[in-house]
C-alpha cells in the first residue's frame, strides 16, 4: 500500500512548502521504559514514519540541498539478541533512501555541517511533560535538540510542524486506501460484537474488549490504534474511561469508542447501545438529540469550513438539544460543556487525534471525525456517536456509515 515513492513525495513536498536553504532534521521516536529491561510497545513518531516509513526507533533523517541520509544507530551484540538486528537494505528499500551512515560517522558529517550554518529546521520538542494530559512527552526530539546544540550553539531552530501538519490534513490515495480498510475493519467488528446475541453474554466490560481485540486481529489489523474505550451506564460520563472492569448491567446503555489501527492509520469510531435492547424513554432521548447534532455537524462540514468556528456552531446546536432535554436552561458555554465536554471534530490520520490547522479552512482530502456527545452523569446516562467523515468536493462523505448508530 505505501511504497518509497509515497515517502520519497512527502520529502520532497516538505522541502518546496520549507523553501529555505537550512538543513533539516527529524528524529524518529526512542523507546520508553515499561519495566526494569522491558519497553513499552514502540510507537513511532508520525512526522517521522510520513517522511520515511521507518519503524525502527532512535534514528535520525537528514535533508540538507539536494542530500539526504539516516543516521542509523549501534546496537550491541545482546541487543541484537534479544532485537534483531537493523536492516539496512530494508530501510534503503522502504525509505528510498540510499545513504545509510551508522551514528558516529553520522554525527560527525552532521556536526561538521551544522558549524556552518546559522539555523536547522526540525520539530520543535513538546514540554518534557505536557500538563494539561498528564503525560510525560517521548524525550526524542529534546535529546536530539542538544545534540544540535552542542554541534553550535548558537545554532537558531526553525520549527517544521505547522508545515509538516498542513501536508498531513489532506490525505493522498494511499493514505485513504489504509483509513477505509482501518474503518472497513473496525466496523465489521462492532457488527459482530453489539449483535444482540453478543451483547446478552457479556458480563463484564473486558469481555468485550477482549473480543473487539480478537475481531481487529483476525480482520488484518494492527491492533487498537488506541487504548479501547468500553464503558456502561454513568461510566461513559467519563470520557476515557479505559480501565474497562466493571460489570455490566442490562438496563444501562453501553459506549463503545474504538479503532482498529492499518498500515499506521487509525480509526476511530463509537456507538451507543442498549445492552437490553429495550432502552428507556429517556435513554432514547438523549440518543436521539446526539443523532441529531451529528446530523447537523453533517450539514455544516465541506470545503472552506474553519474547525474552530464550525465547533462554536456545535455547541450553539447542542445547547439547544440540552435545553430540550431539561437539562440547561440558558444556553452558555458554561452551561453547555457541563454536559458536552469535548469537541465535535479532530483530525484522522496516522494518529487518532491527527495533527491539523484547526484554523485552516477544510479541503477535499482532509478526514475528521463527528462525534457529539451528552453525558448527563446524575442519571447514570452517557451518550457519544462518532463517525470518520472525508471532505470532498462537493460536502463530505461518511466513511463509516455502513455501521447502524441506532440504539
Amino acid at each position: 500500500m505505501f511504497d518509497s515513492t509515497f515517502f520519497a513525495g512527502n520529502r520532497e513536498r516538505l522541502r518546496q512548502l520549507f523553501t529555505g536553504t537550512a538543513p533539516i532534521v527529524i528524529t524518529a521516536n526512542g523507546l520508553l521504559q515499561r519495566a526494569a529491561d522491558e519497553a513499552y510497545a514502540f510507537q513511532q513518531d508520525g512526522g517521522f514514519w510520513y517522511l520515511t516509513g521507518i519503524d525502527e526507533p532512535d534514528m535520525v533523517l537528514v535533508m540538507d540541498k539536494d542530500r539526504e541520509y539516516l543516521i542509523v544507530p549501534g546496537r550491541s551484540a545482546s541487543r541484537e539478541a534479544f532485537d534483531g538486528a537493523v536492516d539496512v537494505h530494508d530501510l534503503q528499500r522502504c525509505s528510498g533512501i540510499h545513504e545509510i551512515v551508522y551514528e558516529k560517522e553520522g554525527w560527525k558529517q552532521l556536526a561538521a555541517r551544522l558549524k556552518k550554518v546559522k539555523h536547522v529546521a526540525t520539530l520543535a520538542a513538546p514540554a518534557a511533560y505536557l500538563e494539561h494530559f498528564g503525560l510525560y512527552a517521548n524525550p526524542a526530539r529534546a535529546a536530539l535538540v542538544q545534540r544540535l546544540k552542542e554541534a553550535n550553539s548558537d545554532l537558531e531552530l526553525l520549527d517544521l510542524r505547522l508545515h509538516l501538519a498542513r501536508m498531513r490534513m489532506i490525505k493522498q490515495p494511499a493514505e485513504l486506501m489504509a483509513l477505509q480498510q482501518a474503518i472497513a475493519i473496525t466496523t465489521a467488528t462492532m457488527k459482530e460484537v453489539t449483535r444482540p446475541s453478543h451483547l446478552s453474554k457479556y458480563a463484564h466490560e473486558y469481555e468485550v474488549e477482549a473480543d473487539l481485540t480478537r475481531g481487529f486481529r483476525r480482520r488484518g489489523a494492527q491492533g487498537h490504534a488506541f487504548t479501547p474505550i468500553v464503558a456502561g451506564g454513568a461510566r461513559a460520563c467519563t470520557l476515557h474511561n479505559v480501565a474497562n472492569e466493571a460489570a455490566l448491567a442490562s438496563d444501562e446503555l453501553l459506549t463503545i469508542d474504538v479503532g482498529a489501527a492499518y498500515a499506521h492509520y487509525a480509526a476511530d469510531i463509537t456507538r451507543t447501545v442498549s445492552q437490553s435492547g429495550k432502552p428507556s424513554r429517556r435513554q432514547r432521548q438523549v440518543h436521539e438529540a446526539v443523532c441529531e447534532a451529528q446530523d447537523y455537524a453533517y450539514s455544516l462540514l465541506k470545503p472552506g469550513v474553519i474547525l474552530n468556528e464550525y465547533e462554536k456552531q456545535m455547541e450553539q446546536f447542542i445547547g439547544e438539544k440540552l435545553r430540550e432535554l431539561g437539562l440547561i436552561k440558558s444556553i452558555t458555554s458554561d452551561t453547555v460543556r457541563h454536559y458536552f465536554p469535548h469537541a465535535t471534530s479532530h483530525f484522522l490520520g496516522l494518529d487518532v487525534h491527527d495533527v491539523g490547522d484547526y484554523d485552516r479552512p477544510l479541503e477535499p482530502g482532509v478526514v475528521v471525525t463527528v462525534e457529539p456527545g451528552i453525558y448527563v452523569p446524575e442519571e447514570g446516562i452517557g451518550v457519544r456517536i462518532e463517525d470518520d467523515i472525508l471532505i470532498t468536493a462537493d460536502g463530505n462523505q461518511n466513511l463509516s456509515a455502513a455501521l447502524p448508530r441506532n440504539l
